[in-house]
């Protein structure tokens, strides 16, 4: 008999096209099959339908989005959110099995403003494309990151970043940073946060670890994209992007290695 397992996940783009989604849905899907469950996964239209999960889930995947992870502060679809949040909080410590957590992109920006751990704000310009992110200490000893070499490769978008981290809080929260940007000894300004775990069951990603080459592929090569890239960092670069996303030591072995270690660490929820 297959053994259940289920999957919310939080929808936070708000309506906007994204590859985001499909890349979730297809690794949820590909590990369950790869691990005989019988997978139910449900989606929730979190900022514009203010639909929430409950806790009846095992795990809960948070996605990113578009806009400012500022401006919704005290909106009621964030009410609902950490109401979510906290509950999960609440059931691990006296209830078993645990539920995890992922956060990704924006969801990660705005728990980090919501628990005060750093700055949250805009970038000096935007980052887009594909990056080398480096581990701390705690990242080296990260089961998640286990597979993952030191730098690993991600896909970065995005317009704001989480600075100035909050050593006190993170301490008393039981978080650990876990991944930096990349050093840029030429460049006058602090190394943004990549990653952090939040607790024992919940991580987050500045970056988007369920990228697959095929969809940023399809993203880079739409024109206004292309030009987009090209005018803000040259031809150049823009092909470099295109070679990059087929480097199998690259985003294709952090897009099949990161979320599945992480449904991997998950793994006791579904064998009882």
């Amino acid at each position: 008999m297959q053994k259940q397992w289920k999957v919310a996940i939080l929808d936070m783009y708000e309506g906007v096209p994204n590859e985001g989604m499909r890349c979730i849905r297809d690794i949820v899907r590909h590990y369950a099959d790869e691990h005989q469950l019988q997978l139910q996964m449900d989606e929730f239209e979190v900022r514009m339908e203010g639909q929430m999960a409950d806790l009846s889930y095992d795990l809960y995947i948070s996605t990113g989005g578009p806009g400012s992870p500022v401006e919704s502060e005290g909106s009621e679809w964030e009410g609902k959110f950490f109401g979510l949040m906290g509950d999960i909080e609440t059931w691990n410590a006296a209830h078993e099995p645990k539920k995890h957590v992922f956060l990704i992109c924006h969801s990660y920006q705005i728990y980090c403003r919501y628990h005060r751990l750093g700055e949250v704000c805009l970038r000096k310009s935007p980052a887009f494309g594909v990056f080398p992110v480096h581990k701390t200490d705690a990242g080296h000893q990260e089961t998640v990151f286990a597979q993952l070499g030191d730098p690993f490769y991600i896909v970065d978008s995005r317009n704001w970043q989480v600075i100035g981290i909050n050593q006190e809080k993170i301490a008393a929260m039981g978080a650990k940073v876990l991944a930096i940007e990349k050093e840029r000894p030429h460049v006058p300004l602090e190394r943004a946060t990549m990653a952090i775990r939040f607790n024992e069951y919940c991580v987050g990603t500045q970056f988007h670890p369920e990228a697959d080459a095929s969809g940023m592929l399809k993203y880079l090569k739409k024109d206004q994209k292309k030009q987009q890239v090209i005018a803000a960092h040259g031809d150049e670069k823009y092909h470099s992007m295109l070679e990059q996303l087929n480097d199998p030591d690259k985003i294709l072995f952090t897009h099949d290695h990161l979320l599945p270690a992480f449904f991997q660490q998950a793994a006791t929820l579904v064998e009882n």
